[in-house]
Formats: structure tokens, sequence, C-alpha cells
């Protein structure tokens, strides 16, 4: 390769936190974005179909990371963004109680220190983390092996459960 060929960096187009999906393919217990916040899907109904023609589905859902309800009205033929949700599990190696930052260990082998406890990080879902956070505290201080979910959408990355071995 010469010097004077061009090069071309990778970038992240920032588009790929969602994809569209139509509003009638949507099932309960799935995953769509209300006013800007990624969702799981509680309840879903359809109405009939009216004298223009479209059928419209109600979604009632709940903030995946903030825990709050959240209702869309829309027609079963139009598109909505559906975020692309992973979860990973990873054990707790250490929490610093001094500003609440966690270290975890993949599978892999691989740290993660890029997290904090559930109270400390944003969006908030006071009861939710709290109890959350007390758990994953009171597995580490008692010594046992603590299993943290992580759950990422948008962006986000919070712990949303764990499990205590031992």
């Amino acid at each position: 390769m010469s010097d004077d060929e061009p090069t071309f960096e990778a970038t992240d187009s920032g588009a790929a936190d969602t994809y569209p999906l139509e509003a009638g393919q949507l099932k309960k217990g799935g995953f769509v974005m209300i006013k800007g916040f990624p969702c799981k899907i509680t309840d879903l109904s359809s109405s009939k179909t009216g004298k223009h023609g479209h059928a419209k589905m109600h979604i009632v859902a709940e903030g995946i990371f903030d825990g709050k309800k959240r209702e869309e009205l829309q027609s079963a033929s139009h598109t909505l963004p559906v975020p692309f949700v992973t979860r990973e599990e990873y054990t707790l190696t250490d929490i610093d109680a001094s500003d609440k930052h966690i270290s975890l260990l993949s599978a892999g082998g691989e740290m993660k220190e890029d997290l904090f406890l559930p109270t400390a990080q944003e969006p908030k879902n006071a009861d939710a983390d709290e109890k959350l956070e007390k758990e994953m505290q009171q597995g580490f201080d008692d010594g046992k092996e603590v299993l943290v979910v992580i759950q990422k959408a948008c962006g986000i990355e919070k712990p949303c459960s764990c499990q205590v071995k031992g």
C-alpha cells in the first residue's frame, strides 16, 4: 500500500440501537421503544378495523431500566422502533464502597470495570435498584459467589438481576 492511497477507519453510525417492526407484529414480553425509552411489553391489545380501515394496537410497556409504565396507541400497519436488548452474566469480583464502582469477570475471563451499583446509575428505578444492590452487597460481604446479569440496550448498560451462590 503506497502512501498516497486513502485509509478508511471504521465508525459507528449510531443507528444500530433499534430496528423497525410493524405494530401488528409485536408480542407480549417483547421489546419496543416508547417515547425514546426501551420498554418491555406487558399488555398488548388491538381494536377492530375502523371506518378508515386501520386496526389500532394499544401497547402497555414498562421501562427496562427505570420500571416506569408507558403506553402507546399505534396503527397496526405502522412501524415502531424495537431496541436490540442483550443480557450477559458476570461474576462480581469487587465493590468499591467509596464511589459504588463494581468490577466484574466474564465467563471468558475478561474484566469489566466500567459499571456502578444500580443506585449509582441512571436511569433510576428506586425500589428495584435498592433491593438488587442490597442483595449484591450482602452476597459479596458474605464471601459468596455473586452472578450479576447486565442488560444492555440503546447504549445503556445496567445490572438488572443477580444470583448469590453458596
